[in-house]
């Protein structure tokens, strides 16, 4: 997968102001805590994540990814009117139809000759969603589009906390694939890619790579669909041990290939970005890939896991904190269950 005539225009981020720690998460779990004797302080030990956020309750996927863009077309003072596509990629959207695309590119006023849909990969929506503009971009199709989604884990938490708090049939082993759920945090982000032509930036993506392993798609698995609103009861079940044990091996393999259609080498990477998960997840993929910590951004200590926004966030507070020095090759390091692999570089 190679890319001649497109770049990474910008990356754009919006971050809920309710912050949750992981230390009151705990002491919510008390009853459980309690009848299984778990020791406090076992999530933040286990996973690294100090705290996590929340959007204020009643606002939609879609309300918080109209403002993610418009902060984008903002920052970057791209034409509106250039936007041949806009994907929103979440796991959260507002109904199971219309598109939540749609509402977001209503607000906008964008193009009405664009392409406008949802894509849903799980934590890899978004970078899924970059890869379909892309390819729009390259064919003539199009010669700007953008990708957003927003993650809202309010839902979520709260079913947890109340089965596990209720559910007296947990024992110390069955409650283990329920507490994934508890390193969820809230986030928006939105990428603007361009043809070459008419980039303001320069920034060249060249290509990358993609991988599946859903032999083990049953690992990280939720209940039965549903929209991402309020209103919703979803439950998780993730093995979360054989997950990453599984998803790193999977990314080893699409790592010699990423290199291949970038031109590089390990040696030449200078920056990367990737899923947050967990500190020991993070740790055991870039050891796999023969890749030193140091060029990670983590976010996953103050933000937790925002599913598909995780990765390009980490990549938006990367860029504005200075972390990323021009002509920086960066490489973007996707995990998601399923599992796919999704890698893409580019030269900042």
């Amino acid at each position: 997968m190679k890319y001649a005539n497109v770049c990474i225009e910008a990356f754009a981020h919006c971050l809920p102001e309710e912050i949750v720690s992981t230390e009151s998460l705990e002491k919510r779990c008390e009853p459980l805590y309690r009848r299984l004797n778990l020791p406090e302080g076992r999530l933040e030990a286990l996973t690294g994540i100090k705290e996590r956020r929340l959007w204020m309750p009643g606002k939609t996927p879609g309300q918080q990814s109209i403002l993610t863009v418009q902060k984008l077309m903002q920052q970057t003072g791209f034409d509106p009117n250039k936007i041949g596509a806009l994907i929103h990629a979440s796991v959260c959207r507002d109904y199971l139809e219309p598109a939540t695309a749609c509402s977001v590119h209503r607000a906008l006023n964008f193009p009405s000759t664009g392409f406008v849909y949802d894509v849903s990969n799980a934590c890899l929506g978004i970078v899924s969603g970059m890869i379909q503009i892309a390819n729009m971009i390259e064919l003539g199709q199009i010669e700007a589009g953008i990708v957003v989604g927003t993650e809202s884990s309010r839902s979520l938490m709260e079913t947890t906390i109340q089965h596990l708090n209720t559910d007296l049939s947990l024992t110390r082993k069955t409650v283990k694939s329920a507490f994934a759920s508890l390193t969820i945090g809230s986030g928006s982000a939105a990428v603007l890619l361009a043809h070459r032509d008419i980039s303001q930036t320069g920034n060249r993506l060249l290509g990358g790579a993609v991988h599946a392993e859903t032999q083990f798609c049953d690992l990280c698995r939720s209940d039965t669909d549903q929209s991402g609103g309020d209103a919703m009861n979803p439950l998780m079940q993730t093995d979360s041990e054989a997950l990453m044990k599984e998803g790193v091996a999977a990314a080893a393999r699409c790592f010699e290939r990423f290199l291949s259609a970038t031109g590089w080498n390990r040696e030449d990477i200078d920056k990367a970005f990737c899923h947050q998960v967990g500190r020991a997840h993070q740790k055991l993929l870039f050891e796999t890939l023969g890749l030193p910590m140091e060029l990670n951004y983590s976010t996953l200590e103050y933000l937790g896991n925002t599913g598909s926004a995780a990765l390009p966030t980490a990549a938006a507070l990367g860029i504005e904190t200075g972390f990323v020095p021009s002509g920086s090759r960066v490489a973007l390091l996707g995990i998601g269950s399923g599992i796919n692999v999704v890698m893409l570089g580019y030269v900042a």
